[in-house]
């Protein structure tokens, strides 16, 4: 078994890290917290998440 950190894989001057630092996605929960159901079916992904491959 080996223990691995997400941190020590992804390069420190990758475009996901400096999209992460510089754009603040959280006004995204806001808008769609009436879309997703918090008790009911599997828990989505985080809608970040999509917007920041859309970027990509």
């Amino acid at each position: 078994m080996e223990f691995v950190c997400i941190d020590e894989l992804v390069p420190s001057d990758h475009l996901l890290r400096k999209v992460d630092k510089h754009i603040d996605f959280s006004f995204i929960h806001d808008l769609v917290k009436d879309l997703y159901c918090a008790d009911n079916g599997r828990p989505a992904l985080d809608p970040t998440l999509l917007f920041k491959m859309l970027l990509v």
